[in-house]
Parts: C-alpha cells; structure tokens; sequence
C-alpha cells in the first residue's frame, strides 16, 4: 500500500481531484479537510468506499429524531455533522492513501447529494415549510451540477471556494437542528429551524452566484457543446 501523504501532499492531490480548486483559500474547507486528515491517519487500514455508505447511513438516521423533535433535535445535528465528517474521512482514507480513483470520486459525488437530501427531509419533519426545504435542497445540489456541466463543457477549473460549500452546508444543518432541540426548552424550536433554513438559501443564492460568475468568465471561450 501507498505509503499516507502528508498534509500538505493531501491538500495538493485533493486539489487536483477537485478541478483544481485549492483548500488552503479557505480557512473553513482547510480546517475541515484537517480534521478529516487527522482521524484518517490512525484509521489508515480502513476502506474508503465502507466509510462513505457508513456516512449515507449516519445522515438518513438524523430524520428518525428530527421527526421526534424536541431534545431529540441535538442528536440530529449531531448525527447530520458525523455524517459530514465520515463524508470528508473517506475522502481523506482514499485521496491521502494513495487508494483514489475515479469510481469512488463519482460515488462519493452521489452520496454526497443523497445525504443532502436527507438534511433537507430532516428540515421539513423538524417544522420548515415544503418551499424552504425545496430550495434549501435545490441550492445544496446546484453548485456542484454547475461545476459537472462546466466540466463538460470544458473547464478545467472549478473556481474560488464560495460561501457555500460541502462544509458550510453540513454545519449549516446540524448546527441549525441542534440549536432547534436546546431552544425547544423555550418553545422556539420550529421558529429556529425555519430561519436556519431560510439562512441556508440565503447563502446558497450568494454562493452559486459566485461561482456563476466565476465560471462564466471560465466559459466565455469555446469548447464542446452538446444538447441535453
């Protein structure tokens, strides 16, 4: 096996991964992807593709006690963050131990993506509105079909790092639960959940605009153009 890279060898080849975009301009994904890198040395023997279903599984549990509501909500965001970290340790296991490939990059990509639905259903059951929860998903799932289709079109950059990113996304979420299920001792659980919600598209807006500008300027050249 592979001898385990070094921090800063993980952060170069996670760049490289990810359409060239550099963790280090953000102080949030840096301090993410360390904490990720420093469970992942210990834990070196394990298979990446184990953690990321391990992941799917930790975040649809969080629904079961959204939907009790409550104190209940605490262990909720508390599961959605494990699920967040699991998503970035199998990340780390594979990119770090030399065992990535572009199978597990896409795989990864769809759990990510299906994990985020299960933060938006555990929105909905803890109290926020359909409409909220919709565009809270649709703006989890849009930075990243942008980057696909940029890639497509070919853009070998994804851009800066935004606002909105995988990170801010899980904190945004288990942070939000968690506050709802200590301010359920005062009665203002829903109301937490709803403006967390409501911040989450906020953020989502400013962040794939962003990127949109980001990438327009990546597109304005020519490249392969196809339909559908």
């Amino acid at each position: 096996m592979p001898s385990f890279l070094s921090r800063d060898e993980y952060f170069d080849a996670w760049s490289t991964w990810h359409g060239g975009t550099d963790p280090r301009d953000s102080g949030i994904v840096r301090g993410w992807l360390t904490i990720a890198y420093t469970l992942a040395r210990p834990l070196s023997g394990l298979s990446p593709l184990l953690v990321t279903a391990l992941g799917l599984v930790v975040a649809l549990a969080s629904i079961g006690p959204a939907a009790a509501g409550g104190l209940w909500l605490v262990p909720a965001g508390l599961l959605i963050g494990l699920s967040g970290l699991l998503d970035s340790l199998d990340g780390a296991l594979a990119i770090a131990g030399g065992r990535a490939s572009r199978r597990g990059f896409v795989l990864d990509s769809v759990v990510d993506r299906l994990t985020e639905v299960a933060y938006a259903l555990a929105f909905w059951v803890a109290g926020a509105p359909g409409w909220l929860v919709v565009a809270f998903g649709a703006l989890c799932w849009l930075p990243d079909y942008l980057r696909a289709r940029a890639g497509q079109a070919g853009v070998d950059e994804t851009g800066a790092v935004s606002v909105w990113e995988r990170p801010t996304r899980v904190a945004m979420a288990g942070m939000t639960l968690g506050g709802a299920g200590v301010s359920s001792l005062v009665g203002l659980a829903e109301p937490v959940v709803v403006a967390g919600a409501a911040v989450g598209v906020l953020l989502g807006v400013v962040g794939t605009t962003q990127l949109g500008l980001q990438l327009r300027r990546a597109l304005d050249g020519p490249g392969p153009v196809t339909l559908g």
